[in-house]
């Protein structure tokens, strides 16, 4: 049995790298499996009836819940999300304020995506003046939108955002509003509406884990490999030192 001597720079490697790399692998699972609950959700609430905007709680999960609307769009104060691709195409999405008679609620409704082929000429929409009977579902974001710079504050409608923040705008308008972004169903003020449940599926999560831990198992199969094979080469080196002498 050869005697394993890797040496201390390629185990201090070891010690350093392989750790890291199965809780990378580790937390690649642990999103998949968040991903295919988030998917059930959403597939669950989609066959629920829609709900009235008061049988919502703040302390409950929303996030997929339809619901029933009545009410008016607010014009004036629109919210233009950037960076939104469809297709490979550049485009927005229109977010309006929507006063819900019924809860007397303020809502902030996603109407969907606008095409911006080119940004010299502003984005073309119009807001129905009348009332409508709508129906959504509650958006609640995964987490904290990625930013380069913040979002400049004030400014001419409609304002021009990298990331919405419901709470915010209702704070910003002096209004009592619902904290999360509202996404229409297909009806009337609708625009293009198909938004990907996530972004990446668990398939992905799988795959990128998998990655880690082939990476991981490569890793000590080489710190094993180098152990034995160092150890050989020095008894050779040794014999041949002891020859020549």
């Amino acid at each position: 049995m050869r005697p394993f001597r890797p040496g201390w720079v390629p185990t201090l490697a070891v010690l350093v790298l392989l750790p890291g790399l199965i809780a990378l692998g580790c937390w690649q699972l642990g999103r998949a499996t968040e991903k295919r609950m988030l998917l059930a959700t959403y597939a669950e609430r989609r066959a629920e009836a829609p709900l009235a905007m008061a049988q919502l709680t703040a302390n409950q999960d929303n996030a997929f819940r339809r619901v029933h609307l009545y009410g008016r769009f607010d014009g004036e104060h629109s919210l233009l999300l950037d960076n939104r691709l469809r297709d490979g195409q550049a485009g927005v999405e229109l977010l309006q304020p929507f006063h819900d008679q019924a809860s007397g609620l303020w809502l902030l409704v996603n109407r969907g995506w606008l095409p911006w082929p080119d940004r010299r000429v502003p984005v073309y929409f119009d807001t129905p003046a009348q009332a409508l009977a709508l129906d959504a579902s509650v958006y609640v974001t995964p987490g904290s939108t990625f930013q380069l710079h913040p979002d400049p504050a004030g400014g001419q409608w409609p304002h021009l955002l990298t990331a919405v923040d419901a709470a915010q705008l209702w704070q910003q308008l002096g209004r009592e509003g619902f904290a999360h972004e509202l996404r229409l169903e297909p009806g009337p003020a609708a625009y293009r509406l198909d938004w990907p449940v996530v972004a990446m599926g668990p398939e992905k999560h799988l795959g990128y884990a998998v990655q880690w831990f082939a990476l991981a198992t490569a890793l000590v199969l080489l710190y094993f490999y180098f152990g034995w094979h160092h150890n050989k080469e020095k008894r050779h080196g040794h014999r041949h030192s002891t020859g020549s002498a």
